[in-house]
């Protein structure tokens, strides 16, 4: 089994990177990740991004796109994802309307699946990431997870395995359950509030069994574990510093 690389989604930095954009990335870098997920581009152009992105040696594993945006401009963001290096395009939520009734969601499951063909046609993996609602969900007799990849057979699975976590399913059965077809994992870490809902923490300060997740991944033959951490409770450059230190310390960096 290869090693795990070690990636962040920069949607974690939205605060910082909306500051200085080149900056956040520099200290990225600095921190030791390798590769970076993103959720914008900071208004850079593509060819100055992968110059910026060579300079500090880290990798553009590929972005977090939304299905409108690869519905309307898919062609644009093919195009700017292979300038910068990027391997995978990825719808990280679908909204309640495109999944509301089992007819929604079969149109939904179709587009998803032309995104998917177009991309691979360009030379792009196209996947789609999951949040609680899609294991708390059904549609057609199954979990909705299930039945938007079994209607869109090309698509790969990024799977948030906090999120799986939080639904209240072992992640690792999802992990095997999509072996061979799940090449990104979020790696991320919850702990509960007062309220009892889900608190996203820096890893190995929360509930969920990370190195039992990070062994699946290696056996489901994942190549990327993307840290990400929705909301931080400490600045956010420290929590994903905080993180790696994590990684580092059980063999994972």
């Amino acid at each position: 089994m290869t090693k795990l690389s070690i990636g962040l989604q920069m949607y974690t930095l939205r605060n910082e990177t909306s500051q200085d954009f080149l900056g956040t990335l520099r200290q990225v870098a600095e921190i030791g990740y390798e590769g970076v997920e993103f959720a914008g581009y900071g208004g850079m152009d593509a060819q100055s991004l992968r110059a910026e992105l060579d300079r500090l040696g880290l990798k553009s594993l590929g972005s977090h796109v939304s299905i409108a945006r690869m519905l309307e401009a898919g062609d644009e963001e093919i195009e700017f994802n292979l300038t910068l290096g990027s391997k995978y395009l990825i719808v990280p939520w679908l909204p309640e309307e495109k999944y509301a009734t089992e007819e929604a969601l079969a149109a939904t499951t179709a587009e998803l699946e032309a995104i998917s063909r177009r991309c691979a046609e360009r030379g792009l993996v196209f996947g789609y990431h999951n949040h609680s609602f899609e294991l708390e969900r059904s549609a057609f007799g199954k979990r909705l997870l299930d039945a938007i990849f079994d209607a869109a057979p090309t698509a790969q699975v990024e799977l948030d395995a906090c999120w799986v976590h939080n639904a209240g399913i072992d992640p690792t059965e999802y992990i095997r359950k999509y072996s061979g077809r799940i090449p990104l994992v979020h790696f991320k870490d919850m702990a509960r509030g007062e309220d009892g809902k889900a608190i996203t923490v820096e890893l190995g300060n929360g509930e969920v069994d990370l190195g039992a997740i990070a062994n699946a991944a290696r056996e489901a033959g994942s190549e990327w574990l993307i840290v990400e951490q929705d909301v931080c409770q400490r600045p956010p450059l420290e929590s994903v510093a905080t993180s790696m230190d994590w990684l580092k310390r059980n063999g994972l960096k």
